[in-house]
């Protein structure tokens, strides 16, 4: 099964179905404290996502909804809390679904089972990358093709951050390096923001991360979008063309947000808290609140979530072998 934007996103009469189902739902006593943990820094899209779903469970699936940053460890630091919480509904776990799909290839072990630990329950959202030049950088450098060239002729500045060592954008970065005869060296942290705050202060050359992470620091003046990551423009910045666009075909890559329960939750709490989760994502402040750190809201079924996992998964593979890195390179 193949998802898309189109076919998840929620319509205006997905919408009433989901009112009805909701009333049923939340029928049901509300969950006392809920617990949203993101492995991610605040201030960047994925806490951003999270606070903005807990406003709307507050009061419909809990009593009380609130985010926990557990950030280290691309994200492993949060995925092994929430394998160790009680499968209560009281514990919510947020990641990057890249956590899931691309982690298992680069590393030899991980402290959590991508399959057996968790629950998926819903997605969240989809979002591009874009691939941004700083301070560092000339202003004569305008497009990839001009930032490979700089990068080979300034050899010792050339790298790049991203939010996390083997994320999804450290590998859109690692295979604009590779793809072009240019070493950029990676500069992993804690989330994309502070990325952003080294590229500002003119500590790294470029950074490769969400799309909103970055747009939301262009009215500094400080940085350039050279490129976009989806198969057409992002339309939270349409003016920057795609890698495509300028010629390189195959770095067309978009990443999903999405949420999890501890393993081993009850069917029934997986289809109620799906419903909670489809009835918040569908709401105009969400949607329109995402949209400003360049989110798209959408949410699937669990075995909808299931089944892309395997699907991005099995993609990754390859792409990860070709590039040649491992948690150790």
């Amino acid at each position: 099964m193949s998802l898309n934007r189109r076919t998840l996103i929620q319509s205006a009469g997905a919408g009433a179905l989901l009112s009805a189902i909701g009333q049923q739902v939340f029928a049901q006593a509300l969950i006392e404290n809920l617990k949203i943990v993101t492995g991610f820094a605040a201030g960047g899209t994925s806490d951003t996502t999270c606070r903005r779903v807990a406003v709307r469970l507050t009061g419909t699936y809990a009593k009380t909804a609130v985010v926990e940053n557990k950030t280290g460890a691309g994200g492993q630091i949060a995925i092994q809390y929430v394998k160790g919480q009680p499968a209560d509904g009281a514990t919510l776990l947020q990641s990057p679904t890249s956590m899931f799909t691309i982690y298992p290839h680069i590393f030899k072990k991980l402290p959590y089972d991508p399959v057996a630990d968790v629950t998926p329950v819903s997605l969240a959202c989809v979002f591009d990358f874009g691939f941004a030049v700083g301070p560092l950088v000339p202003p004569s450098v305008k497009n990839v093709a001009d930032f490979i060239a700089w990068a080979k002729a300034n050899p010792a500045q050339a790298n790049f951050g991203s939010p996390a060592a083997g994320s999804t954008p450290h590998f859109v970065g690692a295979m604009l390096g590779q793809r072009n005869g240019v070493d950029l060296k990676h500069a992993a942290y804690r989330g994309t923001q502070p990325a952003m705050a080294d590229l500002l202060g003119g500590n790294v050359a470029a950074v490769s991360g969400p799309i909103g992470d970055i747009t939301q620091h262009l009215p500094t003046g400080k940085v350039r979008i050279l490129a976009t990551s989806g198969a057409k423009r992002n339309r939270f910045a349409p003016d920057v063309p795609t890698f495509a666009e300028q010629g390189f075909k195959d770095m067309v890559h978009s990443e999903w947000f999405a949420f999890f329960l501890p393993a081993k939750a009850a069917p029934e709490l997986v289809t109620r808290f799906n419903a909670a989760l489809k009835t918040a994502l569908a709401s105009k402040d969400v949607v329109d609140g995402m949209a400003t750190f360049g989110l798209e809201a959408m949410s699937s079924s669990p075995a909808e979530l299931a089944d892309l996992l395997k699907q991005d998964t099995a993609k990754w593979g390859p792409i990860v072998k070709a590039i040649g890195f491992t948690a150790e390179a």
